[in-house]
């Protein structure tokens, strides 16, 4: 993508950290309709598929390069919460930007899903995901607000050190297909469930070749390294620092001994 147009102006307050959010956000897709039984097949009733993503975006200051229009590099992405490729589930992703880009929507027909440009100011962008056939019909919207400079005010902005700020979903797929399943019941993107008792599977499909797969890694991305983590161990440790910092707050309780009257003699 070229690296050019300006972006809307800075200044629109949004309430994002830059910094890893908890893993509360879980996202369950409507059941596919069924007027298309060559791709649905049949379907497994009370099975959920859960395919955990991260999206957001990470920008880097230009330093003496920066212009009036040009102050930041950056690049909004969708990618594996550990950096698998999606490509199994997502089949394109439509990254809408702001009116005043050259061709402001923009898709990606295949993985690593991410979008790289250059502007000055902050705005909304509308990120769609559209999944395979035998995943689901219909897509899922997600809105991320480019963000390009530090939440805090007195940080001094760097040309090494970028601007990450990524968020973490859940979405989840209600009574798959059993070719869904068969698909992906080995891929390190999904989390497989445990299946009704008595039901088996046909052996998996090979859809993608190894060199396919790695391209859709994210583990070998150049901005990987700055990459927000995202696993339980990182979340218990997140909570168990929280929980002392609120028990540093609170004040011991020392019980006060109530005063004692004597009762009156007749």
């Amino acid at each position: 993508m070229t690296n050019s147009s300006s972006s809307k102006k800075h200044g629109q307050d949004q309430s994002e950290l830059s910094g890893p959010t908890s893993k509360s956000q879980r996202t369950k897709m409507g059941k596919s309709e069924d007027n298309d039984k060559k791709n649905s097949g049949k379907k497994l009733k009370d099975v959920e598929i859960s395919v955990p993503i991260v999206y957001g975006n990470m920008a880097f200051w230009l330093g003496k390069k920066a212009s009036e229009y040009q102050s930041h590099k950056w690049t909004v992405y969708v990618r594996g919460a550990s950096n698998e490729d999606l490509g199994v589930i997502i089949k394109r992703v439509v990254f809408q930007l702001h009116s005043s880009f050259n061709n402001p929507t923009r898709v990606v027909d295949a993985p690593p899903f991410e979008l790289s440009e250059a502007g000055w100011g902050e705005f909304e962008i509308a990120i769609t995901l559209h999944f395979h056939s035998d995943v689901c019909d219909k897509p899922l919207n997600l809105y991320h607000h480019l963000k390009l400079y530090p939440e805090d005010e007195n940080s001094s902005m760097s040309t090494k050190k970028p601007v990450v700020v990524e968020f973490y979903d859940e979405v989840v797929f209600p009574d798959p297909s059993e070719a869904f399943l068969a698909r992906v019941q080995n891929h390190p993107a999904v989390n497989f469930p445990r299946l009704p008792a008595g039901h088996t599977l046909p052996p998996p499909i090979p859809v993608e070749d190894a060199n396919r797969r790695r391209k859709g890694d994210t583990k070998d991305n150049p901005l990987s390294q700055w990459f927000l983590s995202f696993s339980e161990a990182d979340e218990l440790l997140q909570l168990a620092a929280a929980r002392q910092q609120v028990d540093a707050c609170v004040l011991p309780y020392h019980p006060v001994p109530l005063p004692h009257f004597p009762l009156p003699l007749n």
